[in-house]
């Protein structure tokens, strides 16, 4: 029965090694979104944990030196600019900028 169409005529097998050029465009345009996701998001994470070692750092300059919270504003001053910098280099290297 799963060979046979509602006329009682076989059904023809998909032809080999051709693809429908709609479906290819498909998968490709899926490939090229998951790719650009992947890297925002690995640009994403990455940026959170430079800024965040960063304010770690400056946690740390706040405890030791009795700095207030002193210590991790310069933490956030300095590591957004220098993960901004970092990452720009980053996508420069590959090619992305």
């Amino acid at each position: 029965m799963s060979a046979e169409v509602s006329g009682g005529k076989p059904s023809k097998p998909a032809p080999q090694g051709r693809k429908d050029p709609w479906q290819q465009d498909k998968h490709e345009g899926v490939r090229q979104a998951m790719k650009a996701f992947s890297m925002l998001g690995g640009v994403g994470v990455y940026f959170v944990v430079f800024v965040g070692i960063c304010v770690f750092l400056g946690y740390e300059a706040d405890e030791a030196f009795g700095l207030g919270h002193t210590g991790r504003l310069i933490g956030i001053v300095f590591g957004f600019p220098a993960a901004m910098y970092s990452l720009y280099r980053q996508l420069k290297k590959g090619g992305l900028v």
